[in-house]
């Protein structure tokens, strides 16, 4: 009798898979449900990851006041400023002060109120024709340059344009206690 070849098949019984209907719908369930997971998880990982994005809001261009009450300066003029800025989740309303006065060119100039050397608050003093800072005795001129004193620098100037006959001013905070004007925001 003439002996059998055994035939090996290059797959054996344990490589087989079956797949019937419940394993079909497992599998088909399976990838719905990470689907529609991933679907969920879009929103809320903007929501979680936005303020890494996001970039902080500077400041806006806000109205100081009609040109007419600039027109003759003798002296500076102190206006308020309420701000709103958007960092993130956060939005945050403050009040500064500018003073507007005229420039070394003789057209207007803005200048923070906020002294250069430690963040106190600048005054205008009258009768001595100055700035003056009253933490730390720091004096400026009436167009904001250093004149003695602890400061590193004069009075920072602020971006500002003329809009429909309104003065507009763009206020930013700048790092202290610095030779050279650093924006902040």
């Amino acid at each position: 009798m003439e002996q059998q070849e055994k035939i090996q098949s290059p797959v054996s019984n344990e490589d087989v898979i079956v797949i019937n209907r419940r394993s079909f719908f497992g599998v088909l369930l399976g990838i719905g449900t990470a689907g529609m997971g991933a679907l969920l998880a879009v929103p809320v990982l903007r929501y979680v990851l936005y303020p890494l994005y996001a970039k902080s809001s500077k400041s806006t261009w806000t109205a100081i006041g009609a040109m007419d009450e600039f027109s003759d300066l003798s002296k500076p003029i102190l206006k308020p400023l309420d701000l709103k800025q958007v960092d993130g989740w956060r939005e945050v309303d403050s009040s500064q002060t500018v003073y507007v006065t005229k420039g070394a060119n003789g057209g207007l100039a803005v200048l923070s109120s906020i002294c250069p050397h430690m963040g106190c608050t600048v005054a205008w003093r009258e009768g001595g024709d100055e700035f003056v800072c009253p933490c730390h005795g720091g004096r400026f001129a009436p167009d904001g340059k250093r004149v003695f004193g602890p400061p590193p620098r004069g009075m920072d100037t602020l971006p500002h344009k003329i809009v429909d006959g309104k003065l507009m001013v763009k206020f930013e905070y700048f790092r202290e206690n610095v030779p050279n004007q650093e924006v902040l925001s």
